[in-house]
């Protein structure tokens, strides 16, 4: 008689956290088995989210926030957004996670386990802001393919890791090293093992800038599995998907790394300004890198109404990629004139900057309130969709709510 397999203990630890209880019984549960409890689940459960979160796809998980959801200066988990490209792993053992550094610019192939990392690496906390490369894509006409993200694909938590710079002198890198790229847990769609969801990366010089992490917490406790628990890179600045969860192993390039998604046109955009509509060759695409700058208006939630003869308090966020914000401004006549907001600075390179304002009425009616952001450089968001492109990338125009006077 065949002897009867159930599921590791690291298995059952793993799906008991995406059912967010214990398992009764679960020692005995045949290995390969479904449980009923993760078929159809509900993402708000599963994931510890807001009930007013968005799912725009369960195959993947991709999950968005509101505008309004957003308020809080340092993004709590359950209003952070979900990106994933493959399915979130489950066979999770902390205790054999190990990370493993190699490719064809280190000296030698290297293994840590994660208490190691944890143990021999001094230990920094960042605020980073993170944006799908794809944040505001629904505005695009014509439709640019991909989950239809509104304005909520972006946070800004507090992470807490070592750097990867440390680890990278630790292991050695020859002088030829131009890229890195990162490998991961998870899954394809197709269940295909052979093949990686998304393996993406970043050049020599982000891997080695100070804010650049191998986290394993996030806002002071463990990354949360959809996050990337038990170990994440974190690249803040730059398109979400250069920050690799679940990660396994970093590759030192002496190229730009080749991985999923690093080719064709995904995660780029057009070279030149192209027609909407376009097509573009793979080799007139360019690689994203640093996020535009952009700001999102949190409070009030759009539809607001107040009274004649009051003020209405407005605040938000603004980011500029690998820059800094240097002012933000804010327009109740479609853009015509503008007036300052005031503007905190960012309590860390890489994170977003709070501002708020004090907003008057002249009379009666409906009113948008629009804010705009200058980067360090000089540069501000547009008022209207900027460049047209065929993955819908970048759409860093105003951000604008609602308000009417009674």
């Amino acid at each position: 008689m065949q002897r009867r397999k159930f599921i590791k203990k690291s298995t059952l630890t793993s799906l008991s956290t995406l059912l967010g209880t214990e398992i009764v019984f679960g020692k005995i549960l045949p290995s390969g088995y479904d449980l009923l409890g993760l078929q159809d689940p509900d993402p708000f459960k599963l994931f510890h989210k807001d009930s007013q979160m968005v799912v725009l796809n369960d195959k993947p998980w991709n999950i968005e926030a509101q505008a309004h959801l957003l308020d809080n200066r340092i993004t709590p988990n359950k209003y952070m957004f979900i990106r994933n490209n493959g399915i979130i792993p489950s066979d999770i053992s902390v205790d054999d996670w190990t990370l493993t550094f190699d490719g064809e610019s280190v000296s030698q192939k290297k293994t840590y386990t994660l208490e190691e990392l944890k143990s021999k690496f001094k230990h920094h906390t960042y605020q980073l802001t993170l944006e799908c490369g794809g944040n505001g894509r629904s505005e695009f006409n014509p439709p640019a393919k991909g989950n239809q993200w509104t304005v909520g694909a972006v946070s800004c938590a507090e992470w807490t890791g070592i750097r990867l710079r440390d680890i990278l002198e630790d292991v050695g890198i020859e002088d030829n090293a131009v890229y890195i790229g990162y490998h991961a847990m998870d899954t394809h769609l197709s269940g295909d093992p052979n093949k990686e969801p998304i393996s993406r990366g970043i050049p020599i010089a982000k891997a080695l800038q100070d804010e650049t992490l191998l986290a394993f917490k996030m806002n002071g406790e463990d990354i949360p599995l959809a996050h990337g628990y038990p170990l994440r890179l974190i690249a803040g600045g730059w398109p979400a998907s250069a920050s690799g969860k679940w990660l396994q192993g970093i590759s030192v390039r002496n190229k730009v790394h080749d991985g999923a998604k690093m080719t064709g046109t995904a995660y780029r955009v057009p070279c030149e300004p192209v027609a909407p509509g376009e097509k573009v060759a793979d080799e007139d695409m360019c690689i994203i890198e640093s996020m535009p700058v952009k700001s999102l208006i949190t409070y009030p939630k759009s539809g607001a109404t107040i009274n004649e003869g009051k003020s209405l308090k407005i605040r938000g966020h603004a980011w500029a990629g690998e820059l800094s914000v240097s002012k933000v401004e804010y327009s109740i006549d479609f853009g015509s004139t503008w007036k300052n907001c005031s503007l905190e600075k960012p309590a860390n390179r890489l994170a977003w900057q709070h501002f708020k304002a004090d907003v008057r009425f002249p009379k009666k009616g409906y009113y948008e309130v629009w804010a705009r952001a200058t980067d360090s450089q000089g540069v501000s968001q547009p008022m209207v969709l900027p460049g047209w492109n065929p993955k819908g990338y970048l759409n860093n125009a105003c951000h604008r709510i609602a308000v009417k006077v009674s």
